[in-house]
């Protein structure tokens, strides 16, 4: 299997501004979800390194101007932009080889799309307002004059997942540091790299003061879960399952500590009966997108009954003439899944839907044309009950759920039917309808017809157990402030 570019490994964590390995020594195997080969190792850090990491970040916030050193934030970001853009292809190799996500999903969000939309928050750091003042109020006879002041949290604890690696370390590093926190992040042990290389540009090559930012990987998820619980840590940022999500809530709970979340979907597309089922099966054939490993993903499909066998037709088709595979082919869109333990995960589900009696149309198994990697057959259930487990659980792999519906308002109660409300979409030959579907669906994200939403000044996010607060945008920048208020008497 041919790598998309050279790839190069960084085995240190990022301490204090220096680059090293684990105070014991340790190290884990970084595996190629496409071939099951080993193609390094990475340094292995303890609870000691992370907590080294936050007294570091705690430091760093308290005793240097950080936090309020606008100009300062805002050229270390430039240059911390002008690095990434210098480093892009050696990213792209370390995505698709340790995250098993396919070379083209590079070119768009995976990669490109957040390195070049870093500049956003140098930006930002320098344009906002943090300061502003109120109207006047009348005060005991007396007219008292107010300002508003936004300020830094401070110690930012930010703990990410595997699917997206690089977008989602970049996409809390960028507006936790604009807005003048200081960060240790703990990424995913499956994908290491995707940090420990943005660790090596901040300290070689840019001028973040040492402790600004800490980047500890680890193998045992524990280590993470310090951050939720320190006292020293002020706010926690947490992208992964609902499931976790739970835990890292409860735990950040006993310092009362600012969380936010960004956690699971069970998206629903809905078809109205007057959409065009040829786009409607195109765009249901990409929840196999990097193996269906995205929680915005569309993984439950609604059709009006009016229209459904000919819709599952058409699904049904666009399934099986999907090509998967070899993540480095520039023609695939679908690659493994990330772990041997998330192909077992992802199998488990499927024989859990015939269990339950789904109809399995196709897929369903690891495929035999690929003995090397974890694969997972792109894989369509029609006739799915909407209160089954694959209609209600995030399954996070290529698997669709077809679900009939009766009428538009049906259609609305089965997409809400769902403890999740992070995306969805609906399809009609009519805007407006379509529009009025849509705005009486729960959920943070929706897309028309298959229209994208997603850019890094949109606030991206969910409703219920899908997350609290949003990512990206000014909103996403606010999540990292604090409001004060101060009343001053007239100066007139």
């Amino acid at each position: 299997m041919a790598e998309a570019s050279p790839l190069v490994p960084e085995e240190r964590n990022l301490i204090d501004g220096k680059l090293v390995g684990a105070s014991n020594g340790g190290t884990f195997d970084n595996i190629n979800p496409a071939t099951e080969e080993v193609i390094g190792v990475c340094a292995d850090g303890t609870k000691q390194d992370i907590e080294t990491a936050i007294a570091a970040a705690r430091r760093a916030f308290d005793e240097t101007d950080w936090s309020t050193n606008q100009a300062f934030r805002s050229k270390c970001l430039k240059q911390l932009c002008d690095a990434l853009d210098r480093s892009r292809e050696l990213f792209r190799s370390v995505v698709v080889a340790e995250a098993g996500s396919p070379l083209l999903l590079t070119h768009a969000v995976q990669c490109d799309g957040y390195i070049d939309a870093m500049p956003y928050w140098a930006e930002l750091a320098a344009s906002y307002q943090y300061e502003r003042d109120l109207s006047d109020i009348q005060f005991m006879g007396q007219r008292q004059c107010r300002i508003m002041r936004r300020e830094a949290v401070g110690v930012v604890g930010a703990i990410t997942p595997w699917n997206f690696p690089l977008y989602l370390n970049l996409c809390k590093l960028g507006p936790a540091l604009a807005a003048g926190n200081t960060v240790v992040l703990k990424p995913a042990p499956d994908t290491p790299w995707c940090a420990t290389h943005i660790g090596r540009l901040v300290a070689e090559e840019t001028d973040i003061p040492a402790g600004v930012v800490g980047i500890v990987a680890s193998s045992d998820h524990q280590v993470g879960a310090v951050l939720s619980s320190d006292p020293r840590v002020d706010l926690v940022t947490f992208t992964g399952s609902t499931e976790t999500g739970r835990r890292v809530m409860a735990a950040g709970a006993a310092t009362i500590k600012k969380i936010f979340l960004e956690l699971g979907g069970k998206s629903a597309a809905i078809a109205l009966d007057d959409a065009d089922m040829g786009l409607v099966a195109f765009a249901s054939s990409m929840v196999c997108t990097h193996a269906g490993q995205g929680c915005a993903l569309q993984t439950r499909l609604l059709l009006p009954r009016s229209r459904y066998q000919e819709g599952l037709e058409l699904v049904q088709a666009a399934f099986e003439k999907l090509a998967y595979g070899d993540p480095t082919d520039p023609s695939k869109l679908m690659g493994p899944q990330v772990s041997k333990k998330q192909q077992e995960r992802v199998l488990g589900y499927i024989e859990k839907g015939v269990e339950e009696g789904a109809r399995l149309v196709t897929g369903g198994g690891v495929p035999a044309h690929l003995p090397k990697g974890y694969f997972v057959e792109p894989t369509l259930f029609a006739d799915v009950d909407p209160d089954s487990t694959i209609a209600q659980q995030e399954i996070f792999g290529p698997v669709l759920c077809v679900i009939p519906y009766e009428d538009d308002d049906d259609a609305v109660r089965i997409a809400n039917n769902s403890i999740y409300g992070l995306s969805g979409g609906v399809y009609s030959a009519s805007v407006e309808r379509s529009l009025a579907v849509a705005r009486r669906i729960r959920t943070g994200t929706l897309s028309i017809n298959g229209a994208q939403w997603f850019d890094v000044d949109t606030p991206f996010g969910g409703y219920q157990q899908s997350g609290v607060g949003r990512e990206n945008g000014v909103m996403g920048f606010e999540e990292y402030l604090e409001t004060k208020v101060m009343g001053v008497p007239p100066t007139d």
